[in-house]
């Protein structure tokens, strides 16, 4: 292990970026739904040997001595936002003719663009590195920051964090919902990283010892938490999901919208399974109606007749408001409708949270100059929500909707989930077909639902649908590109959630915690070298 350690840290020039860079990519393995995290393991001591390797002459300037680390991050974060994000493209590619020049900007710059937070990562590891268990706390808290920061800098994007990777299954899941994945990044690099300390003497049992005492917890925690008894308070709701698995060269066809909506109309109306109440909620994927309910009433109609007294549906739907949308100054929004047995519309929420290029283009005006419009999202420039509210249905339950990817924002769900009963989740992934991007979406709805302690009630188009309890176990879904429903039935209340404090507090100070102990060390190292 030493002569393999130090043949890495001896790498330069292209083998060590070209090194880097597979590492990261290896790294990707570990994110659903591949779920082998064991080769992180591998990844994250590559890592380590590669920045001890990162040194410049001590007479250079500050930031010149950061800039082989940086390097070294960045093109770890390439390889791995490369090949975990590629699928991205394939919205590109739904409309090629207007679109596929945006290609390599989505398979290639946004990977690019996203490794500068794993260069930012190595570089602040880098400024208290030492030798030994100190710079494994170091890089553990550089990229707990770096993670933390993707949440939120640029709108946020904290796909895939490498938390992630230490969460495959529901026994793993459970940590979360007391570290929240602030710390659960910061965890999870301190333990893959860890053999790192076997081409050293130094802290290696140490070391050794703690990251198999982290596993343990980790591990041990979740069975504890799955074990403990269920403490519902005697309400409960059943639901259906529906997934149409409409081709996304469909979904604007004016010529086939009945279609799909009769599609719909006919999923929700299919009598339960043997022994299956009817369903008190049925949800609609994101933008499922293809036309907006104000041009046709006939459907609000149809609506009506399909649900029965206590039943309500929530639909993914555009949503036109104010203005004269001929003369192009009226609003669109992106929202969900709820829908009672009248065929009223007696709610909707709007997404708060836009994919900007997708369904906003930041700098429209500039950037309309050079004949550059948004991508993915639809017919038209979207407006944000004002604030996220939970539908409250005829039984009393309160579901929280969220649209899209705005469930893979940790703190925005923490934050809205406090006072509901459900959340539900509805998106469109078909723009990205049976990719790993689906599955990794749904994943992360899975560690929502651990962390809120409420169940997930999803639709998506293509998939992946499906209702997960509040645990993160899933209680039903469908496969991909499949046509169907899920009915079940979700025992509400909140579990004993067997935590202490807030996850997103406990989070930061895992976080800084680990900042003070790689400071600390490295601070040491250097007192005694003098």
């Amino acid at each position: 292990m030493e002569r393999l350690a130090g043949r890495v840290i001896l790498l330069w020039g292209w083998r060590r970026a070209i090194t880097a860079f597979l590492a990261g990519a290896l790294a990707v393995l570990s994110q659903a739904p591949y779920d082998f995290f064991a080769v992180c393991f591998v990844s994250f001591p590559v890592l380590v040997w590669l920045l001890d390797g990162a040194t410049v002459a001590s007479q250079r300037g500050f930031l010149r001595r950061l800039v082989p680390a940086f390097a070294t991050g960045w093109w770890f974060g390439f390889g791995y936002f490369l090949a975990g994000l590629w699928w991205i493209g394939g919205a590109m590619l739904v409309e090629a003719d207007s679109f596929a020049w945006a290609l390599p900007f989505a398979v290639v710059g946004i990977p690019l663009i996203l490794a500068f937070f794993y260069g930012f990562a190595c570089a602040v590891a880098r400024l208290f590195w030492s030798n030994g268990l100190g710079r494994i706390a170091a890089l553990a808290f550089g990229f707990g920051l770096a993670e933390w920061l993707r949440t939120f800098l640029f709108t946020g994007f904290p796909w895939n964090a490498i938390g992630y990777a230490a969460t495959p299954v529901p026994l793993m899941m459970q940590s979360v919902s007391v570290t929240g994945m602030i710390g659960m990044n910061t965890l999870a690099v301190f333990v893959f990283a860890m053999p790192a300390l076997l081409a050293a003497r130094q802290h290696r049992r140490l070391g050794l010892s703690l990251a198999a005492v982290l596993a343990l917890a980790h591990i041990g925690f979740g069975y504890v938490r799955l074990a403990a008894p269920a403490k519902p308070d005697g309400r409960g709701i059943s639901v259906r999901v529906v997934q149409p698995n409409i081709d996304m060269t469909e979904k604007w066809d004016e010529s086939v919208r009945d279609r799909i909506f009769r599609t719909l109309l006919d999923l929700s109306a299919e009598p339960p399974e043997k022994d299956k109440p009817k369903p008190q909620l049925i949800l609609w994927p994101e933008t499922s109606v293809p036309f907006f309910f104000t041009d046709r009433p006939d459907a609000l109609t149809a609506l009506g007749a399909l649900l029965e007294e206590g039943q309500t549906l929530i639909a993914g739907a555009m949503r036109e408001e104010g203005g004269n949308s001929t003369k192009g100054d009226a609003r669109y929004y992106n929202s969900v409708v709820a829908i009672n047995a009248s065929g009223e519309i007696v709610d909707a929420v709007d997404k708060v949270h836009l994919v900007p290029f997708g369904e906003y283009m930041p700098f429209a005006d500039l950037l309309a100059r050079f004949g550059l419009d948004q991508i993915v999202a639809g017919p038209m420039n979207l407006a944000p929500g004002i604030e996220r509210h939970a539908i409250t249905m005829p039984s009393g339950i309160r579901a929280l909707p969220f649209i899209c990817y705005e469930i893979i924002f940790p703190e925005l769900v923490a934050v809205d989930a406090t006072s509901t009963d459900i959340i539900v989740n509805v998106t469109n992934d078909a723009w990205f077909g049976d990719t790993p991007g689906p599955y990794q979406h749904f994943r992360q709805a899975q560690l929502r639902a651990v962390e809120a302690g409420l169940p997930v009630v999803r639709a998506a188009n293509t998939g992946v649908s499906g209702v997960i309890d509040q645990r993160g176990r899933i209680i039903d879904a469908l496969a991909m590109d499949t046509r169907g429903v899920v009915d079940a039935t979700i025992s509400l209340g909140r579990y004993d959630k067997l935590t202490l404090g807030y996850p997103g507090i406990n989070g930061l100070v895992i976080l800084f915690a680990f900042g003070a102990l790689g400071l600390g060390m490295g601070v040491g190292q250097k007192l005694r070298s003098n």
